[in-house]
């Protein structure tokens, strides 16, 4: 029977209550009293030189309170890269400051380079208008295989190149590969481009900063996934503000999949203008600038050569990809195509001998960082395609191929060709339950009706394997973090027996505050409607590493389990002081501490009351209260995997694709919710499938953003997705954490986007197609085009 409470059970998500009734609290919700609002000039050319700004006209404008420019911000520090990553040769990646407000050159559409701060919203706007700002156009280098060809302009002049940094891995591996490679039998080669994606979150990013001049205390109120990262880097890079003086406050956030994790020009804005003008100061994004300044996502140029013996054993991956990182670096921009995407670049495959080369490469067009999967998924696509190119190469059965080179169970833990220990996994028992799932024996049934229709099918299939619960900090640091990546968690029992639990990770949308009191309702014994989250707010919780890389539970939910243990072990011995009896001698079970052997036993509720007026405890032994706070640092890397088969229609007239079926099983490891689980999965194959078929992030030569509305940036609708089968029934839990948990808030992207094209290119050869790629995304010209070519 499924259960009705606690780990395991499909508790209905609370906090959609508020959603659905309209009583969410975003930050554009909240207004204070006094409140400014501010605005911003942006440059609307990639690339030059900011000649003069004159805001003398706008300074004159009706409810202007203040202008500032780059020149305000000279002294200030710059927004940092949180990773170090060091070139192949040794050399330093090279850093170029990213400023507050663009000063002496913009780099990209968007740029920031004034802001008007103004009674209202529409007076700053309108005086925006006004600024007259001469800004000499150059030359823009919006393409990234461009950016380092010979002759190329510079997007940052002061380092003398457009490659921040050259990285291989493992370089040791790198002869030994290219010599396997040489002595293959075979070798297939693959050249691809994993698109630029614009997150498009459906709250924009907003913030409102307020200061108090008695006491000189900032508090910020904005759109983070990661509040303690914020104040980290506000306090210790940009402004200077002592960390105990600046309160971070995330209320509720709509979406992120990544873009809002860090740091923006517009908080530090508002933060000194509410300084200065002793006055709250606010400011929300509209959609166009979202599109123009919210970090984008992927945008990768890869060849990927895979060599295999005759009979399909694989030998050795090697790739050579360039990263767009746009104008400057964002926090994880840095990470994200190396650490989060060359380790991965053995799949979950036995392959022996792994090389990866990466060149980051600054281009005019707008940031680019971690979206949802954030590595995994441009590892992922990679693989999966190759491997699919490559049996079809060989004569052999894909799913066959897949199987023959899988790390087997009795091989945990393994080690892979490209340095990460997998704890566990089954990939062919998952792909048994896929197989069942997809119905594979009816596929030619299914092929053959669609062809009767003049419809060409084709069925894709895909194995991954992702790295999430992002940690463990040794690991992190040797690799070049400049930050520990830990969580933390407070669970506070107040005298009634109700219970607060205080996490560092943030919710915006992973469903948190269900999941989180699940965990803790299951070991306390006691309803999980008498815990509350609370999250978000830098001056109530212990310090946290916020919410990415499907590392919630994982990390911030094993901090959750650590403290409750310690609230037992308290609670153990207040109990045993009111039984008069033995610490050891106490049981605890199903919400009641018991003496063993006896009938004797006072409920959790009874202990909490205690706990807060200890009229006789023993107070050199037993001190009074019932709150505990854990630090958690996992040992490794969690391994969610899975396999996924797609159907496909293409109709021959037009090329359009229609997604007829979609299959998906991954191990999570254990589940806490399995409902919410699903729910992260579909919300995860739509943003795969967007990518494959709809979404692109287009600049032109100039560096201008074509594709920077919803008029041309083509978001998955409803009748763009199948009805979705998804199963997790097939898991091995994690070695290594309490909750035995994996994470699934990534998956869905990460597996459907190589699902879904080789989908396609099945299809086009069941047509007599000699096509064997088509880059994402695979709008009805593409597949026509190719088809007809």
């Amino acid at each position: 029977m499924p259960k009705d409470s606690g780990i395991g059970a499909s508790s209905k998500r609370r906090e959609d209550v508020r959603f659905l009734t309209g009583n969410g609290n975003y930050t554009d919700d909240i207004n204070l009293h006094g409140q400014a609002h501010a605005a911003f000039a942006r440059s609307n050319v990639a690339n030059g030189t900011i000649d003069s700004i004159d805001v003398s006209a706008a300074a004159e404008m009706p409810g202007v309170l203040a202008i500032f420019t780059g020149e305000d911000f000279v002294e200030v520090g710059g927004n940092p890269a949180g990773w170090y990553i060091e070139s192949r040769d040794g050399t330093p990646m090279k850093e170029p400051k990213r400023p507050v407000l663009a000063h002496g050159k913009v780099r990209h559409v968007g740029d920031a380079y004034a802001a008007v701060i103004a009674e209202t919203n529409a007076q700053a706007r309108d005086a925006v208008e006004k600024i007259e700002a001469q800004i000499t156009e150059l030359p823009a280098v919006a393409n990234t295989v461009a950016a380092v060809a010979d002759g190329a302009g510079l997007v940052h002049d002061e380092i003398e190149t457009n490659i921040c940094f050259d990285w291989g891995w493992i370089e040791d591996n790198r002869a030994a590969t290219d010599a396997a490679i040489k002595a293959a039998p075979h070798v297939t080669t693959l050249e691809l481009v994993n698109n630029r994606l614009v997150p498009n979150a459906l709250e924009p990013r907003a913030s409102l900063a307020d200061y108090n001049a008695g006491s000189d205390e900032y508090t910020l109120y904005t759109t983070s996934q990661n509040p303690h990262l914020t104040r980290l880097l506000v306090c210790a890079f940009v402004m200077g503000i002592p960390e105990n003086k600046l309160t971070v406050i995330a209320p509720d956030v709509g979406g992120g999949f990544g873009s809002k994790i860090y740091h923006y020009g517009e908080e530090a804005l508002v933060l000194a203008a509410a300084k200065k003008l002793c006055r709250p100061v606010k400011w929300t994004a509209d959609r166009t600038e979202s599109f123009l300044t919210d970090a984008h996502g992927r945008d990768h140029v890869t060849t990927i050569e895979l060599a295999t013996e005759t009979d399909g054993t694989f030998i050795a991956f090697r790739t050579s990809t360039l990263a767009n990182v746009g104008a400057y670096l964002s926090n994880f921009s840095t990470a994200t195509p190396t650490y989060l995407h060359g380790t991965l670049m053995a799949g979950n495959y036995t392959v022996p001998h792994v090389y990866v080369n990466l060149k980051a490469v600054f281009t005019n067009t707008a940031p680019v960082d971690a979206y949802r999967g954030a590595g995994r998924p441009e590892a992922t696509f990679s693989i999966e395609r190759i491997v699919d190119k490559c049996a079809h190469e060989l004569g052999i059965d894909p799913i066959a191929l897949r199987r023959k080179n899988f790390v087997k169970p009795d091989q945990y833990p393994f080690t892979s060709a490209a340095g990460l220990e997998y704890d566990s996994g089954n990939y062919d028992g998952v792909m048994d339950v896929m197989e069942g799932m997809a119905d594979m024996s009816g596929f030619a049934a299914r092929r053959a009706e669609s062809e009767a229709r003049g419809m060409l099918r084709g069925l894709g299939v895909n194995s991954y394997i992702e790295a999430c619960g992002l940690a463990p900090s040794n690991l992190a640091g040797a690799l070049g973090a400049r930050v520990g990546l830990y969580d933390s968690a407070t669970v506070r029992v107040n005298a009634t027996g109700n219970i607060s639990v205080m996490v560092g990770v943030h919710s915006h949308g992973q469903g948190h505050e269900t999941a989180f009191p699940q965990v803790v309702a299951e070991m306390l014994g006691i309803d999980e409607n008498l815990i509350d989250l609370v999250h978000g707010d830098t001056s109530k919780i212990p310090f946290g590493m916020g919410t990415y890389g499907s590392r919630s539970i994982a990390v911030g939910g094993a901090a959750v389990v650590r403290a409750t243990e310690k609230i037992i072990n308290k609670a153990k011995k207040i109990a045993a002081h009111m039984m008069e009896t033995s610490e050891a001698d106490i049981d605890f079970k199903d919400g009641a501490f018991s003496v063993a052997g006896t009938d004797k036993s006072v409920a959790f509720g009874e202990v909490a009351f205690k706990a807060y007026v200890p009229h006789d405890f023993p107070h050199e032994e037993l001190e009074p209260g019932l709150e505990e706070t854990a630090f958690y640092d996992p040992a490794n890397f969690t391994y969610p995997s899975g396999a996924y088969a797609c159907e496909v229609e293409v109709d021959p007239e037009t090329g359009k694709v229609s997604i007829e079926r979609f299959c998906a099983a991954d191990d999570f490891g254990n589940i806490i919710n399995p409902m919410i689980v699903d729910g992260q999965v579909h919300g995860g194959l739509a943003q795969g499938i967007g990518q494959a078929l709809l979404e692109h992030g287009v600049y032109d030569d100039n560096g201008q953003l074509l594709s920077g509305s919803f008029m041309d940036y083509a978001m998955p609708r409803a009748d763009d997705l199948p009805f979705y089968a998804v199963d997790n029934s097939c898991y091995t839990p994690c070695t290594h954490n309490p909750l035995g948990v994996k994470g699934c808030g990534e998956a869905g992207a990460i597996g459907s986007p190589p699902t879904v094209v080789n989908a396609v290119i099945d299809a086009l050869r069941s047509g007599g197609s000699n096509v064997t790629h088509i880059d994402m995304p695979m709008s009805p010209s593409r597949v026509w085009t190719a088809m007809n070519s």
